[in-house]
């Protein structure tokens, strides 16, 4: 995976972590303007875990509008114009979900339809079309496997998918991750088939890969599911960051991941770094999670903050105890 150059000027809960031309062009994308879009898709070029964070964050602002449709309508033989229409009709129907979630006071069940079929088809023959036509990208088969989870028990062709993805991508953070969240409980596995999918992906994955820190998302996924399901007074959960397969798992992460970075970040490191931060302190490992709140910063994400609390005040307590 290509790297770009640490940006540290971020303000609080940022989504870009930082990349400055990518808020840029979703501005530009809220007032109708598709150019800067164009223009920041093709400058990523083929840097992979860039151009999909881009993608995808583009797509988020793009979901609300139509100025992606416009793009597709003025540039209609630029194959970035029908992968950013892909995501975003994928990001539309997540936000079609969340909407639907705060209506009835409860998430979808995994064994239906998150929405109606049809929804849900159209997406994904949308996100063929640009796989088809941007044959070398990995961007529509993250695309597909975002949306595969909305399928009552996965869709049928999710493992196909993956294996195009892995072709094009095969060290992709995006979407190891979105592997990770199908096979959680919330959704199409259990809690064993996610630990077991984390554990051999951060063991397969180069040194200096921020894969390693799977383990740690795939525990604080269990954690938020546990707190969900059973309330923050559940059996063990005393434990949850403590057990000695967790501290193994952090240990893991420091050598292969932490201790490699050199002052290089992948595009959604931050994010990363927030969750090997939240689970060493919670493990009371204070050493190591100094090591991390130096390299990661005043650079906050909600997630997983907000599992355990208030996430600004939680980061911040944490960050003035650790740089102190």
């Amino acid at each position: 995976m290509a790297r770009a150059r640490r940006r540290v000027t971020a303000p609080r809960f940022d989504p870009t972590f930082g990349d400055h031309a990518l808020a840029t062009a979703r501005q530009d994308l809220v007032v109708g303007r598709w150019q800067g879009a164009r223009d920041l898709l093709r400058d990523t070029g083929r840097d992979w875990d860039r151009r999909t964070h881009r993608m995808r964050l583009l797509a988020d602002t793009a979901a609300g509008i139509r100025t992606v449709e416009t793009w597709q309508a003025a540039d209609p033989g630029n194959p970035d114009a029908l992968v950013l229409r892909a995501e975003t009709e994928v990001m539309r129907i997540f936000a079609a979900v969340s909407e639907q979630t705060r209506t009835n006071g409860a998430p979808p069940a995994p064994s239906q339809d998150a929405v109606d079929r049809t929804h849900l088809d159209r997406a994904a023959r949308i996100c063929l079309q640009a796989a088809e036509k941007h044959p070398a990208d990995p961007v529509p088969w993250v695309s597909l496997m975002t949306l595969a989870r909305l399928y009552g028990h996965g869709h049928p062709h999710v493992w196909h998918w993956w294996r195009e993805l892995q072709a094009r991508d095969a060290y992709s953070r995006e979407g190891h991750h979105q592997v990770l969240r199908h096979l959680s409980a919330r959704w199409h596995g259990s809690h064993g088939e996610m630990y077991n999918f984390a554990r051999d992906s951060a063991a397969f994955a180069p040194v200096g890969s921020p894969l390693a820190a799977l383990t740690q998302t795939a525990r604080s996924e269990h954690y938020r599911h546990r707190v969900t399901v059973e309330g923050p007074t559940a059996v063990g959960l005393t434990y949850h960051w403590t057990h000695e397969v967790a501290v193994q798992a952090l240990h893991s992460t420091m050598r292969d991941w932490i201790a490699h970075r050199n002052g290089m970040e992948y595009a959604q490191d931050v994010a990363d770094l927030n969750t090997v931060l939240h689970a060493l302190i919670f493990a009371g490992m204070r050493d190591e999670a100094r090591e991390v709140n130096r390299q990661l910063g005043d650079r906050p994400t909600r997630v997983p903050w907000s599992y355990s609390g208030d996430p600004e005040g939680l980061f911040d307590h944490w960050r003035s105890q650790l740089s102190g």
